[in-house]
């Protein structure tokens, strides 16, 4: 399906000139997110499913991008290399966020990697509605511009390269423009909680 958008809008946009400029793109109609019906029971109850699930422990990220609005972002926990040929990256976000489509429209994103000690950063860019860059210092990412945060460990800047839908989520997958990274412990993320890598 996302395969097939993609070849429209491309063909669309090949047919565009100078003299007839491209008419936008209304976004689809929200989609219903329900997997089973109604008076179905669900599979695995959904507090069961995190609880089991919070024991994996993970990395934390916040993912950033600039739209003709400015700077946005969301913190994510669900976010792994790919591909290493080409250089590919992919996180997963709720069909149901209002950052993503900001994102979308943007066409590209800065993966931000979160150290030990940037638990509140996290929890900024975990809030919906409020100023997530108010006080946050950043520059652009040298391939896109998304904003790359301040004092980050390592930082991915990506171009949006394909994205699938995965139940209530979309599973955006990001081609690699450019990467780095400094010295510095990763925020994990276990059962609920932050913590830190010890040897």
């Amino acid at each position: 399906m996302a395969a097939t958008a993609v070849r429209y809008l491309r063909s669309v946009g090949a047919a565009a000139t100078a003299d007839q400029p491209q008419a936008p793109v209304e976004a689809l109609p929200r989609p219903d997110l329900r997997a089973v019906r109604g008076d179905e029971r669900l599979p695995v109850d959904p507090a069961e499913f995190r609880r089991v699930l919070g024991h994996f422990a993970s990395g934390v990220t916040v993912v950033t991008a600039r739209d003709t609005d400015g700077p946005t972002g969301f913190a994510c926990q669900s976010f792994a290399s790919l591909s290493l040929d080409p250089p590919l990256v992919a996180f997963t976000v709720a069909r149901t966020s209002t950052t993503w489509p900001r994102i979308a429209r943007a066409g590209a994103f800065c993966v931000n990697i979160l150290g030990a000690g940037q638990g509140a950063l996290c929890r900024g860019f975990a809030v919906s509605g409020a100023d997530k860059f108010a006080g946050v210092a950043y520059e652009d990412a040298p391939a896109t511009g998304s904003p790359l945060l301040d004092s980050v460990p390592a930082w991915v800047d990506c171009r949006v390269h394909a994205v699938h839908t995965g139940g209530d989520h979309l599973i955006v997958v990001g081609r690699v423009e450019a990467l780095g990274a400094a010295a510095g412990e990763p925020l994990l993320f276990h059962r609920g909680v932050f913590g830190r890598f010890s040897r």
